[in-house]
C-alpha cells in the first residue's frame, strides 16, 4: 500500500508540473471510442478555497484548445485487453488533439471505465492536541481510519475525506482552524483491478505521455452530468458507456459509492447483430437511427431497410419492424437497468434524502430510456448531458462526452484525497469498517 500511496503522490506532482506548463491532455480510455482534450491553464492555480479540505481545493480557469476522438480498440468492459491496439488508438488521439491544439503535451490526465470498482466506508478519529485543528491532524485522522484488506491485486483509486466531525458538529467540509477536542472522519475509499491501472499505465507510458492523474469514469460522469443541487442532496449518475455501465452516488458534493455493471450499448449492438443476422456495424447503424425501447402501434408498420453487401440479392433486400427491432434491444437494456438497480440497492441510495438518478453516456441517447428507467430505477430520472467547459468543440458536448467533461473538471480541480496530505507512518490499530452509506443515517 505504501508505494500506491508513493505513485498517487508522484502523480500529484507531475499534475504540478503539468499546470505549471500550463498544459495538460485528458484522455477517456472507453470500450467504444477513445477522446482526448487538450487543457490550457491561465494563471496561476488559487491554493485554499473554502470548498473543501486541503491543497487541492481550488479553481483554476481552463479552455479546450484541442479535441480528437478515434474508433477505441482493444479495450472490453472498459479494460484494456490488447496492449499494442490501445497504445495505437491513444497515440492517434492524443497525436490529432496535439495538431489542433498546436502544442506538445507531455502530462495526461485519465479515467479508466471497468476494473471491476469496489467501495468502503471508513472512519476514524483522533484526539486534538493544543485544541485547534491543524493540517497534521487532517493527516492524522485519515491514518486512523481502518483500511480493509482489500487484497494484493487491487490499488486504491480514490480515498477521499467525505466528512468531517468536530466534537459534536458534524457535516464539515473544512474543520482545519477550528476549536475542538476530538477529530473524525469519513472517508470513502474506491479500489480497482491493479491490472486494470497497470495496463492503462503502460499503454500511456509507451506513448511517451506521463501520467499525472487517475480518475474512476463513474466519478468523473457524475461532477460534470449532475448539477450542484443533485451533488449537495443525493443522487446518482448512471453512465452507460459502450462496454461498461458506471454508477456513482453523490452526496455532500462528494462520491460516496461506485461500482460498474459490465455491460453497455455493445451488448445491445451485438444482440442486434445476433439477432438480424448483420454485420456490427451495420447493427450500431441500426441502432442508432431507428432503435428505441418502446414500441407504440406505428412501429409495427415502420419497415427499416437491413442493406448489406452479401451479393444475395434476397438476403440484402431484408427489411425488418421498427418493432421487432425493439423487441430485440429492450431485454438487454432492462437486464443493465436491473444490474444498476441492484447495485444502488447495496449503496443504500433509498436512505438519501433525495433519490435523483441521472443517465449519461452514449447508450442514454436511446428514445424512451428515461421513461423504461423511471419503471425500474424509480421516478425521479432525467438524462444529463454535461456541463459546458469553455472551447469545447460542438462535436463532443454530448453525453458520449460526460466523462471526458468530468476529467478536465477533475484535473482543473481535483478533490482532496489521502495522498494530499503527510500521513504519519505508523498507522493505528484497526478499527471499524462501515458501509459507505451508513453515515448519511447518523450524520443527516
Amino acid at each position: 500500500m505504501g508505494d500506491l500511496y508513493e505513485s498517487q503522490r508522484a502523480m500529484r506532482n507531475m499534475r504540478k508540473a503539468a499546470m505549471q506548463r500550463g498544459v495538460v491532455a485528458i484522455l477517456d480510455v472507453g470500450t467504444s471510442k477513445i477522446a482526448c482534450l487538450v487543457l490550457r491553464f491561465d494563471g496561476p492555480e488559487q491554493f485554499r478555497t473554502s470548498d473543501g479540505v486541503g491543497s487541492m481545493a481550488g479553481q483554476s480557469q481552463f479552455r479546450v484548445i484541442g479535441a480528437a476522438t478515434t474508433r477505441s480498440r482493444g479495450v472490453r468492459f472498459g479494460e484494456v485487453d490488447a496492449m499494442q491496439e490501445t497504445e495505437r488508438a491513444i497515440r492517434t488521439a492524443v497525436q490529432a488533439a496535439q495538431k489542433m491544439a498546436n502544442v506538445r503535451v507531455d502530462h495526461v490526465i485519465a479515467c479508466l471505465a471497468g476494473a471491476r470498482p469496489r467501495s468502503y466506508g471508513l472512519d476514524g478519529s483522533v484526539d486534538i492536541v493544543g485544541g485547534m485543528v491543524s493540517e497534521q491532524d487532517i493527516g492524522r485522522v485519515m491514518a486512523a481510519c481502518d483500511v480493509p484488506d482489500y487484497g494484493a491485486d487491487r490499488d486504491v483509486l480514490h480515498a477521499q475525506p467525505v466528512n468531517f466531525a468536530l466534537d459534536h458538529r458534524s457535516g464539515m467540509a473544512d474543520p482545519r482552524g477550528q476549536i475542538g477536542n476530538r477529530l473524525n472522519t469519513d472517508m470513502h475509499m474506491l479500489t480497482v483491478d491493479a491490472t486494470a491501472i497497470q495496463n492503462l499505465f503502460y499503454c500511456i507510458k509507451r506513448c511517451d505521455l506521463e501520467l499525472a492523474g487517475l480518475a474512476s469514469s463513474a466519478y468523473v460522469s457524475g461532477i460534470s452530468a449532475l448539477v450542484e443541487d443533485e451533488q449537495e442532496l443525493g443522487a446518482a449518475c448512471i453512465d452507460l458507456g459502450g462496454g461498461s455501465t458506471g454508477v456513482s452516488v453523490f452526496m455532500k458534493k462528494h462520491m460516496i459509492y461506485a461500482d460498474a455493471v459490465r455491460m453497455g450499448g455493445d451488448h445491445v449492438t451485438s444482440d442486434i447483430s445476433m439477432g438480424l443476422q448483420i454485420p456490427a456495424n451495420t447493427a450500431e447503424r441500426i441502432k442508432t437511427f431507428y432503435g428505441g425501447v418502446v414500441a407504440t402501434g406505428m412501429d409495427d408498420r415502420e419497415m427499416i431497410e437491413i442493406g448489406g453487401e452479401t451479393g444475395d440479392w434476397e438476403h440484402d433486400r431484408r427489411t425488418v419492424s421498427r418493432a421487432e427491432l425493439i423487441g430485440i434491444m429492450r431485454p438487454r437494456v432492462e437486464e443493465i437497468l436491473e444490474e444498476v438497480r441492484l447495485r444502488l440497492d447495496a449503496a443504500g441510495f433509498e436512505h438519501l434524502p433525495s433519490q435523483q438518478i441521472v443517465l449519461t453516456g452514449g447508450g442514454s441517447q436511446i428514445p424512451g430510456l428515461d421513461g423504461l428507467a423511471s419503471k425500474i430505477l424509480g421516478q425521479q430520472v432525467r438524462l444529463g448531458r454535461p456541463l459546458r467547459v469553455q472551447g469545447l468543440p460542438q462535436a463532443a458536448i454530448g453525453p458520449a462526452f460526460s466523462s471526458a467533461v468530468g476529467l478536465t473538471l477533475f484535473a482543473a480541480n481535483p478533490q482532496d484525497e489521502w495522498w494530499d496530505f503527510e500521513i504519519p507512518a505508523d498507522t493505528y490499530p484497526a478499527r471499524s469498517l462501515k458501509r459507505a452509506v451508513k453515515w448519511f443515517k447518523d450524520n443527516w
